[in-house]
């Protein structure tokens, strides 16, 4: 295979980190070795046309979403949430959807930020650690594989 059509075959991973106000999104490199936080959307009406555009411009290939549990192992009451957005992504882009059990992603996040983003006032923004936990989701799901 010709570097031409190797570059066709490669799509990347997208990662959500679902909210009911906003919504973490990460992408991997097309070779599937790094993930980087791409954007945090607002849980509006719109969401999923922004979703979309993702999609078409980043040249998704699978997703993985984040499927949170309570400290005793029970499903969130985000559960049916996702689980509907899974079956609408599956849906509309004919594409794979993996559920990541996502525990502590947004602690390490937290940490990540912490440890990398120097201005007290930039690490309070939200949205950075909801996009940031959307990255430590792909990277546990490909680190998996």
């Amino acid at each position: 295979m010709n570097n031409l059509s190797q570059e066709k075959t490669l799509s990347r991973i997208l990662a959500i980190d679902y909210g009911r106000k906003r919504i973490g999104i990460a992408i991997s490199d097309p070779m599937r070795i790094f993930a980087y936080p791409l954007i945090t959307i607002q849980n509006t009406h719109s969401f999923f046309n922004e979703l979309t555009e993702i999609f078409i411009e980043k040249e998704i290939g699978e997703v993985v979403l984040g499927l949170p549990f309570t400290e005793g192992g029970e499903k969130s009451i985000l559960y049916d949430e996702i689980i509907r957005l899974k079956e609408k992504i599956e849906k509309t882009f004919s594409i794979t959807v993996n559920l990541w059990d996502e525990s502590f992603s947004s602690s390490i996040a937290s940490e990540i930020i912490i440890q990398t983003v120097k201005r007290k006032s930039k690490r309070r923004d939200k949205s950075l650690i909801d996009k940031n936990a959307a990255a430590v989701i792909l990277t546990e799901f490909m680190n998996s594989k």
